[in-house]
């Protein structure tokens, strides 16, 4: 009985010796998807497995130094599907493939790409050594101070009426000095007794003029002190300021309107959704976020675009490393221009004219690249066009994740309510961790393999009747034998 028994242990441990020798398994269809979420084929060359195992907050399952994600040891060829419940950020589940303890590999975490656009929709931009820079800009003074804070267009504000001003106040004190009108004997006490006509009444000295340039400017008027005809200088600047006055008003008046009816404001509410996910949808792997308005009152002409930035490398060896690469994109069936009465997911369709085609899941935790989003539009009650933008990093992708319907009727209040509580809101779904292209090679021709179960779907679902006398022959039905479908009539 001993002898039986070291015998079989020598028997296994040899076959174990000859399993490690064979080689990895190759990329080919039917041997890359061992991931979760996809209908798997295994053979004997799945035993062979890395023994490092990496802890990934998105994915939740280890994968090897060869950097494609691969799971459970099994033991019989059979095809199932496995869940991927862990494959959402926030989860560190690591499958194990055996009984064994598998050690983590330090240091490999989730590579992130600095913003080109932060969420509030900001440019991270700093702009450094420009020629002339304050010309440029003093050339274009509305657009700066429309530009500039609160704090600095106030300052401007306050400081063009105050120099106004006292600009024009020295100018009326010099006006009474050459004139002699500031003399001991001709200030307006004395005035009336040697018969002295001064340029303007009642100016004692400089703060006589400061008020006469106020009143002057602003029309005020308080009657106290007027312009004579005794000096056709001080006529002239009367005239003069009084247009100044108006032009400093109105250009500042306009300013500050601007700044308060900018359409960069009415983006604040519009929303963009806080992660991206990645999920099937009609047999295809899309890239999908969400769009929503808070107010009544519409974006007319709604449009939607997406651009990829990342690096790249071209022939001759040239590196790009902010390389824009335009998404397509499409909402419930149309284009990205949007009927934008509730939030909408806007989906791009990973297939072969996507740049995400070779990209998995395990890809996406190395790779960086930033994904900007953008949303166009007229504002309904002003007429003016705005441009809402945010974007998502690698870390910010939600692989095997859908968006939840926010959208419902409301009877009692007899309209469609959206639920604002559930913008954000995920569900997680079983989706293959492989690239959109792997899933093609896998699948081979997917028009006749969703038409092929759409028809049989049909066939399972709809009822017979009883054929009649006058009745026509029935269609020929499809049968499956062996994997090959024959037409039986």
């Amino acid at each position: 009985m001993t002898e039986d028994s070291s015998s079989y242990e020598m028997q296994i441990r040899k076959d174990d010796g000859q399993k490690e020798t064979k080689a990895k398994p190759g990329l080919s269809a039917g041997k890359i998807f061992y991931k979760p979420g996809v209908i798997e084929e295994e053979t004997d060359e799945t035993s062979v497995l890395d023994s490092s195992v990496m802890e990934s907050p998105m994915l939740g399952v280890g994968y090897g130094g060869s950097g494609f994600l691969r799971p459970p040891l099994q033991q019989t060829s059979s095809l199932h599907r496995i869940p991927t419940y862990s494959s959402s950020i926030g989860h560190s589940t690591v499958y194990r493939h055996d009984c064994r303890s598998r050690s983590h590999r330090h240091g490999a975490s989730r590579r992130t790409r600095r913003r080109a656009i932060l969420k509030n929709g900001e440019c991270n931009i700093l702009k450094s050594r420009i020629s002339q820079r304050r010309l440029r800009f003093l050339q274009d003074m509305f657009t700066t101070l429309v530009d500039a804070q609160w704090r600095w267009t106030l300052l401007v504000f306050t400081l063009s009426f105050i120099l106004s001003w006292l600009g024009f106040a020295l100018i009326w004190w010099l006006i009474a000095f050459t004139h002699g009108d500031l003399e001991l004997d001709h200030l307006p006490p004395m005035q009336e007794s040697n018969g002295w006509k001064p340029c303007v009444f009642n100016i004692f000295d400089f703060t006589s003029c400061f008020l006469f340039s106020i009143e002057t400017q602003h029309t005020i008027g308080y009657g106290a002190r007027t312009t004579t005809e005794e000096c056709p200088e001080a006529i002239f600047i009367m005239c003069l300021q009084s247009i100044v006055g108006v032009m400093i008003q109105a250009f500042m008046v306009g300013i500050v309107f601007a700044k308060m009816t900018r359409p960069k404001h009415r983006t604040q509410t519009l929303l963009f959704s806080k992660h991206a996910v990645v999920c099937q949808r009609d047999g295809e792997l899309s890239l999908m976020f969400r769009v929503g308005d808070l107010r009544k009152s519409h974006i007319i002409g709604a449009s939607v675009r997406a651009q990829l930035i990342r690096s790249r490398t071209t022939k001759e060896g040239e590196l790009l490393s902010h390389y824009q690469t335009e998404l397509e994109l499409n909402a419930d069936g149309c284009d990205s221009n949007l009927f934008f009465i509730w939030p909408i997911t806007m989906v791009h369709r990973i297939n072969a004219n996507s740049p995400f085609y070779g990209v998995s899941a395990a890809d996406v935790l190395q790779e960086k690249f930033e994904i900007v989003v953008i949303l166009e539009g007229t504002i309904e009650s002003t007429g003016q066009t705005t441009q809402a933008r945010s974007s998502y990093t690698t870390s910010e992708i939600m692989w095997g994740h859908r968006f939840v319907p926010l959208v419902t009727y409301n009877r009692e209040r007899q309209g469609y309510e959206v639920d604002y509580s559930k913008f954000e809101e995920t569900t997680q779904v079983d989706t293959p961790l492989c690239s959109a292209k792997e899933l093609d090679e896998f699948y081979g021709n997917q028009a006749d393999r969703r038409s092929i179960e759409s028809t049989e779907h049909l066939v399972l679902k709809m009822p017979e009747r009883p054929a009649r006398p006058d009745s026509p022959a029935p269609p020929p039905k499809a049968e499956q034998k062996n994997g090959d479908f024959t037409v039986t009539l």
